[in-house]
């Protein structure tokens, strides 16, 4: 198969997309700019989900999010899941390509969870050295998304935001910014979420992740299965207000709601970028 070559995703917002609305956005194809989806759900070599991811991107702008490199794992790269994942790229080449600022597996064994790395400076070299490999691997620049957390390393000596403004400016990597991973991380342990968005590097920001979390008592879980807050749209006018309008994503991974609450969201954020580009011109 020829490559499909990488269409501009614009400072839009787009939708995830979702084995669940898979049949409708083929039969109705949704008003959206554009589509993201984790690589992962294609590292077959063939079979029904692959044509449809083809489909699809003959009708969209599309972005890979990956889940699966463990950027901070101290194990060694997953070859096999790089090889994969460049294949995939080559294949589709997909506007943007990120992962999570994370580690998921040590020792060989692997865990369902998105774990932080202790900001340090030794794990800032380490995690920035993986991150070069993986970028010359896939010959293009890698996105690193900030995570939600749920504890907080004695050892780290350097604020998340700084943490993050150096990778970006030591790799030459982007920044996917996730605006409710940052407001969970702000209410859980206390913290002024503009100290986290006054860090980190605008000329870095190439896209921004909207969602929804679950309150457990007081404290918040980002379980991306509810609509986004007030307070996170809250944090994304301001955003894209002082930052300038990115692709923007409206991320929803469980208790999926009909692909039409999606297309809504969606139509939320856009106005919001309106609103920017309005005030620009």
């Amino acid at each position: 198969m020829s490559v499909q070559h990488s269409t501009p995703i614009p400072a839009l917002a787009g939708i995830g997309l979702r084995s669940h609305h898979f049949r409708e956005i083929l039969d109705a194809p949704p008003s959206v700019a554009w589509m993201e989806t984790h690589p992962e759900n294609y590292f077959g070599e063939g079979g029904a989900t692959l044509r449809i991811l083809e489909r699809i991107r003959g009708r969209y702008p599309l972005s890979f999010h990956g889940v699966g490199l463990s950027l901070g794992s101290t194990d060694p790269l997953d070859r096999v899941h790089l090889r994969k994942l460049k294949t995939l790229v080559d294949r589709f080449d997909p506007a943007l390509v990120s992962e999570h600022l994370s580690w998921s597996s040590v020792g060989g064994r692997f865990l369902n969870e998105l774990l932080p790395l202790p900001s340090t400076e030794e794990s800032l070299k380490h995690v920035c050295s993986r991150i070069d490999e993986i970028q010359t691997v896939l010959q293009r620049p890698l996105l690193v998304e900030n995570i939600t957390r749920y504890l907080t390393w004695r050892e780290s000596t350097i604020p998340e935001g700084a943490f993050m403004a150096k990778v970006a400016r030591s790799t030459g990597c982007g920044i996917l910014l996730d605006l409710n991973n940052v407001y969970v991380n702000a209410v859980n342990f206390h913290l002024d979420p503009f100290d986290f968005l006054d860090a980190i590097p605008v000329e870095a920001v190439q896209e921004i992740h909207l969602a929804g979390f679950h309150r457990f008592g007081s404290m918040l879980i980002d379980t991306h299965g509810e609509a986004i807050c007030p307070e996170v749209w809250g944090l994304y006018q301001w955003a894209v207000h002082h930052i300038g309008p990115r692709p923007t994503l409206i991320e929803w991974d469980t208790n999926m709601p009909p692909l039409s609450v999606l297309v809504e969201q969606a139509a939320q954020a856009d106005a919001i970028l309106g609103g920017c580009h309005a005030e620009v011109v």
